[in-house]
């Protein structure tokens, strides 16, 4: 009997930095092997980052990942070295896993399934390849395979009938609600299928508007859980495995909890948010905070993201400002320890009103004074950020992005928009569930009826269904695909729905122009629904 002790390197990557990927990757490298490791299994395409997107285009990446694992080869490292990187061969780009040992590139693995729905874009950069690659590990016939191959079957077949007896997954795994119960069911199928353990490795962090969470797993032949990483956080742990009579053992060792459904989105929009400010360099956050539940529960995730130290909240209030909508954003503020301003637009607005007098002589009021009130907050914020140099928050949910109940270079004004692909029913929940941490929003927010507070006892189903019905409806219309007709079939109201569809429709416009945010759910505003802006298809057909 032998052993062999396989590190897990759970590590947040970032998107072109192939220097700085490639000396975590040494870093990591070294840690795992002063602690004992044979081998350090990375993520998917580590040293560029996941997803690169164009940058596979530029002529220099190939020169780059050419250099950073003549870096690794160099590096006097004992511990074999599994990673992810892009390879050029023969003028034909592959998603390559590679084995480097005893500073030689000893074998590489192209990427066979290559995914191209939802999010995925790999047909794009990368050529499939179309074997298995059997390495000697300690005398374990190994495999290797990339993230969408653990997906399908055919792989992990070829690997056993290649005479694999282990399979290390290099991933690049985007979360979505469910996603990791999905992955470990997945897994342990394929374990059973493939008569092997599998070491599942993803990635963890957000880039743009994905985010990744980690939880990297290993199965054993029959499928059972034997190792589970922390979600949300990068990790370095030891997997420890026999090798006897033909067989790869594994014992249960330490697994990390497995998240809730409102615990995992919550960390989602952190970590998406934290990720976003910190990778693109910028200073903090600033927000409006209206004293909403919107404003109120992203002003908690850029805490908890940031530190508040790093975040700034300013009330602007109007004329139609409730009390209780500046006492609530005070009081949050005041809770959060961050730094909090009330700046009036009264004056800004009257300022455009007489200037837009001479050409509104004459006609009716009506959305064109409520849009003007949420422009003037976007210029204050704006002017806030270029002063300051802090990214603007917007506070948009999906429900709203979805019927456009939003105002361009008003309310959409900014950089990133924590709650873009959270509907308003699970900002609810999402705001309770924060107060089960530390009660920071005040009860008030989270009980009374939403509204823009920009006319005269405004509520938001004035203008829309109430947000139960709307959210259903959004759901199957956006993420599901249904027809109208199919959505009234379920027993919705037809007028709520052919409203619902056309709005959706109708404010493409805006949402192309809006800020990215976290994913979290299947099919989000962003990379996974691209309709185009000006067309004569009825959508709701």
């Amino acid at each position: 009997m032998s052993s062999l002790s396989i590190a897990l390197a759970q590590i947040n990557p970032l998107v072109g930095d192939i220097p700085g990927n490639t000396e975590k990757v040494i870093h990591w490298a070294r840690e795992a092997q002063e602690r004992g490791g044979d081998v350090i299994v990375f993520p998917e395409l580590t040293l560029s980052g996941y997803p690169p997107e164009d940058l596979l285009l530029r002529p220099s990446m190939a020169l780059r990942v050419d250099r950073a694992l003549d870096q690794i080869k160099n590096a006097d490292l004992t511990i074999t070295l599994v990673l992810g990187y892009p390879r050029v061969v023969a003028g034909r780009v592959f998603n390559m896993a590679g084995v480097i040992a005893g500073g030689q590139l000893v074998c590489e693995y192209a990427k066979q399934c290559l995914p191209n729905y939802q999010v995925f874009d790999e047909m794009r950069y990368f050529v499939p390849g179309d074997s298995a690659c059997v390495f000697d590990l300690k005398g374990i016939p190994t495999s290797l395979t990339v993230c969408e191959d653990i997906w399908q079957p055919g792989p992990v077949d070829q690997a056993r009938e290649a005479g694999a007896r282990l399979m290390l997954n290099l991933n690049a795994s985007p979360f979505h609600r469910g996603k990791p119960l999905e992955r470990e069911q997945l897994l342990a199928e394929r374990a059973r299928q493939g008569h092997m353990p599998i070491v599942y490795v993803n990635q963890v962090g957000g880039q743009d508007e994905l985010v990744f969470d980690g939880g990297s797993v290993a199965v054993n032949a029959a499928g059972e859980l034997c190792r589970r990483l922390p979600a949300w956080e990068e990790s370095l742990e030891l997997l420890q495995t026999s090798w006897h009579e033909g067989q790869v053992h594994m014992g249960h060792q330490a697994l990390a909890p497995q998240q809730q459904d409102l615990d995992s989105v919550y960390n989602a929009l952190v970590t998406g948010t934290r990720d976003y400010v910190n990778k693109n360099r910028f200073r903090g956050v600033v927000l409006g905070l209206s004293g909403g539940i919107d404003s109120a529960l992203t002003l908690a995730i850029a805490v908890d993201a940031l530190g508040p130290e790093r975040v700034t909240a300013i009330m602007m209030p109007f004329r139609y400002t409730s009390e209780m909508s500046q006492t609530d954003a005070a009081e949050q503020a005041r809770r959060m320890g961050v730094a909090y301003h009330s700046l009036s637009i009264e004056p800004m607005y009257e300022a455009f009103m007489s200037t837009l007098e001479p050409v509104f002589a004459g006609a009716e009021r009506d959305t064109t004074e409520e849009n003007l009130q949420a422009r003037c907050r976007g210029v204050l914020l704006m002017a806030w950020s270029n002063k300051k140099g802090d990214l603007v928050l917007t506070t948009g949910n999906k429900s709203e992005l979805a019927v456009g109940y939003s105002t361009l270079y008003g309310d959409m004004a900014g950089g990133f928009d924590a709650l873009k692909d959270v509907p308003k029913m699970l900002v609810f929940a999402l705001a309770r569930y924060r107060n089960t941490l530390g009660e920071v929003i005040p009860p008030g927010v989270i009980t009374r009826p939403p509204s823009a507070e920009l006319a005269p006892d405004q509520k938001d189903e004035d203008s829309l269904p109430p947000y139960e019905e709307l959210d259903q409806i959004l759901e199957r219309y956006v993420e599901h695909d249904l027809s109208a007709e199919a959505i009234i079939t379920e027993g919705f109201a037809r007028q709520d729905v052919e409203r619902v569809v056309r709005l959706v429709d109708l404010n493409e416009y805006k949402r192309r122009q809006s800020p990215v945010g976290v994913r979290i759910t299947q099919r989000g505003f962003g990379r996974d629904r691209r309709y185009p802006i000006t067309s004569g298809w009825k959508l709701g057909e």
